[in-house]
């Protein structure tokens, strides 16, 4: 049986969490703050689990330079349930709530009908982005839903690209357009946004990519991504919520008018003004995995001392630099290896190519051999087939040193 620094994973997720938080958190499972019981065990409501909450919370607005949370350009640090697929619904119910709250303070009548123009624009550039489209569509009928850009019809019925946003069919009035929604980095497609993209009303999904770069939050309504990636355990989702979109700073469509105009009210656990009223604590949250992420963020503050802001620079510089030493690899072998997405939307994340064009024989080689030396989690998503080698902020350099010896001795066979 390998022991743990014999095995580098590359997951796409769950994805690993460093070593010495692994060991803290075995020991504050069994006693945690010298009280006798785990951490598992406190109560969501006691001194203790708002200590961490609080943690967490300070140490994320450090890393993303995240404005305070007083204020109309203040933001809202969420912990929720149900991860990122939860939040495709979320952002759903609260946009068009939001949306038609605001309308109906402008106009009293004719409420049925401005209601109608009613558009949430999606881009579509991967297989998550492609989800939450249609499960928007599905919440409040495919007549509201914009697909503003499909990368597959620029590659053959495929993902790789991002189209220019001057090829976007954007919903012509901003008043109209209740969210521009976007997936940061696709995790099964290996595409990542080089650059914010516009829109009114952003929201983006960055449950694969969070904490691996600077992201600047003030052009956003709203960020969501669940832990698992690059932050922590499966359990908690987190969310960064203008205050712009939250009463009392925003009006909110009551459930008696949304229901009128045939529109979905959602879950009480998945409304952000509840969540935010209730400092997350509105129903029982997973503290011990609230914990895990403050773990994880701390250590990442610890890498960047000193007060310069945003503090994830550090962590950002060293994700460049793993992505670099294993595209470069992929690249100066090409007629081994196949890179599938366009180079300029190559994910620092989620690396995805082909052995021999797909070959599946190769393939199968390939993954025996990186077994044999440790390397695991390295198959494609089962939807596309093919490699992926996640490169999240737990996986060292050592390890995709390792990934890339591999790679020079398999291409060299």
């Amino acid at each position: 049986m390998p022991s743990r620094d014999q095995v580098s994973y590359f997951g796409a997720g769950p994805a690993p969490l460093p070593t010495p938080v692994l060991e803290e958190a075995s020991k504050v499972l069994l006693n945690y703050n010298d009280s006798g019981i785990g951490i598992t065990e406190i109560s969501h409501r006691s001194p203790d689990a708002n200590a961490i909450l609080a943690h967490t919370q300070s140490s994320l607005r450090k890393l993303l330079d995240i404005p305070e949370s007083e204020g109309p350009d203040g933001y809202q640090i969420l912990f929720l349930q149900g991860g990122g697929s939860g939040e495709f619904s979320a952002v759903v119910y609260h946009m068009v709530s939001l949306w038609v709250g605001a309308l109906a303070k402008k106009q009293q009548q004719g409420i049925d009908e401005a209601a109608k123009r009613m558009r949430l624009d999606y881009l579509v550039t991967g297989s998550w982005s492609l989800k939450a489209s249609q499960e928007a569509a599905r919440l409040v009928g495919a007549e509201h839903v914009n697909v503003i850009t499909d990368a597959r019809r620029c590659r053959d019925g495929k993902f790789g690209v991002i189209p220019s946003e001057d090829t976007y069919t954007r919903t012509k009035t901003n008043d109209d357009v209740a969210l521009t929604y976007y997936c940061d980095n696709e995790t099964v497609d290996g595409v990542e946004f080089p650059s914010t993209p516009s829109g009114q009303n952003l929201v983006a999904d960055m449950s694969s990519n969070f904490l691996s770069r600077s992201v600047d939050v003030r052009q956003h309504a709203a960020i969501f991504g669940g832990a698992q990636k690059n932050v922590g355990t499966t359990g908690i989702t987190i969310a960064i919520v203008s205050n712009r979109i939250l009463p009392p700073h925003a009006d909110m469509a009551d459930s008696k008018l949304l229901r009128k105009l045939g529109l979905s009210v959602g879950p009480i656990v998945l409304d952000w003004p509840t969540i935010a009223k209730n400092n997350s604590l509105y129903n029982t949250l997973p503290i011990f995995d609230v914990w895990i992420a403050g773990q994880v963020m701390q250590r990442l503050l610890e890498q960047a001392p000193g007060d310069k802001s945003p503090r994830i620079a550090t962590q950002a510089a060293e994700s460049n630099k793993k992505a670099e030493l294993i595209y470069s690899v992929l690249d100066k072998h090409s007629e081994v290896y196949q890179v599938v997405p366009d180079k300029s939307v190559r994910s620092r994340m989620n690396i995805c190519f082909r052995v021999k064009g797909g070959d599946a024989d190769a393939e199968k080689t390939f993954l025996k051999g990186a077994e044999g030396k440790g390397l695991m989690g390295l198959k494609g998503h089962r939807s596309v087939g093919g490699i992926r080698a996640s490169n999240y902020n737990a996986v060292s350099v050592a390890a995709v040193e390792k990934l890339v010896a591999h790679l020079e001795e398999f291409a060299k066979a």
